[in-house]
């Protein structure tokens, strides 16, 4: 029921009644079914919607800096290329910015068997099961950190950056953002675009995978239509585009040489606690040969963190679940005709809630006719 007395509260939160109330009212369902966890993340989350402005308030101040109209112009040229060059679905994502005193925006608990390859998955409601768990609050992730770890999992926090709402909400866009290139914020908007247009309940790897190569290939087809022949191809940004994309393949051959010994050792019928002693002993060969060799595989410096990261099976596995195996959306998208339109219509015809003994590569193979 309205109550006139409300109207000072959500003009203050900068949020219409009817969208406030339906966020409230899944909220409150969801936590129903996954207790107060849902109830807690989704509180901060409304927070950050209600902080929202409207992306134009960086540009239409008294004096707006240089940083913010490159940032709002980019955006826009993003969107755009997004929604009518490639077809994601129209809608008001990324057109609004949140102030944010930190460079990450949720903290994720990714795990996994300690001495297996078996990913945990956690159930939500609406999306189902899902190989990841985020908390606003790090603190959050750091003691869910340690449940697992008492089950004897691997457990890897990583930082993220962005993450679609799935058209529930309008997701927007926050302040760390304005720090990215022109490249990585593509990459980053269409990437979250292609969640909001093709989510396949029960499918993560599927639908990280789609959004993983789209993001990639869209982000370079958008620098392409912005700068053209005398921009992107230039000389030294095509050099510079080159060995981003050389050391990325030399990345995951490395990490995938990894995670192929580590299998391997894996399904051996040996104690757990030599398998545990094993791969201990077979990440720190892995490191120093990553050490020995860098110069000699990577062009830049991009990857020189690798050693200092403490590697174990959850880290991997994340590595899998957004870096596919067998090239099989490069080589669809290829055998189609490179048009990544036309790929992307044909990903829209695989949304919903299919039976489990659904195959949504298989699916989308047929929607391309192949």
């Amino acid at each position: 029921m309205y109550n006139g007395r409300m109207k000072p509260i959500f003009h203050f939160l900068n949020i219409n009644l009817p969208v406030f109330l339906a966020a409230i009212i899944l909220i409150l369902i969801s936590a129903i079914f996954s207790g107060c966890y849902t109830l807690t993340q989704g509180v901060t989350m409304l927070s950050y919607l209600g902080r929202a402005v409207p992306l134009e308030d960086l540009t239409e101040g008294p004096s707006p800096t240089e940083e913010d109209l490159l940032f709002v112009q980019r955006v826009q040229n993003i969107r755009r290329f997004a929604m009518e060059d490639l077809g994601l679905e129209a809608s008001r994502n990324y057109t609004r910015y949140v102030e944010l005193d930190r460079n990450y925006l949720v903290a994720v608990v990714y795990a996994s068997a300690d001495d297996a390859f078996n990913r945990h998955q956690w159930w939500f409601p609406v999306v189902g099961r899902m190989p990841y768990k985020g908390f606003f609050n790090v603190e959050g992730a750091r003691r869910e950190r340690a449940r697992l770890q008492r089950r004897n999992m691997d457990v890897w926090i990583g930082a993220v950056n962005a993450f679609s709402t799935l058209g529930w909400f309008r997701d927007p866009l926050y302040s760390f953002m304005k720090d990215y290139s022109e490249m990585r914020l593509a990459d980053l908007i269409i990437h979250e675009l292609v969640h909001a247009t093709v989510w396949i309940n029960g499918h993560a790897q599927f639908n990280e995978e789609l959004a993983q190569f789209i993001g990639v290939e869209g982000s370079r087809l958008y620098m392409e239509r912005i700068y053209g022949a005398a921009g992107f191809s230039a000389p030294e940004l095509q050099a510079a585009a080159e060995e981003q994309r050389a050391d990325r393949t030399a990345y995951n051959t490395f990490l995938r040489g990894l995670i192929a010994e580590l299998d391997e050792m894996y399904k051996r019928d040996i104690p757990r606690e030599e398998k545990l002693i094993l791969k201990d002993e077979i990440i720190l060969r892995a490191k120093i040969k990553f050490d020995d060799e860098y110069e000699s595989l990577f062009i830049t410096d991009n990857y020189r963190y690798l050693s200092n990261l403490e590697i174990n099976n959850a880290y991997l596995s994340l590595f899998m679940l957004y870096h596919e195996e067998d090239h099989f959306f490069r080589e669809l998208y290829q055998n189609s005709g490179s048009d990544l339109r036309q790929f992307i219509n044909a990903a829209k015809n695989l949304s919903g809630r299919p039976p489990q003994s659904y195959n949504p590569k298989q699916e989308f193979q047929r929607a391309l006719g192949l």
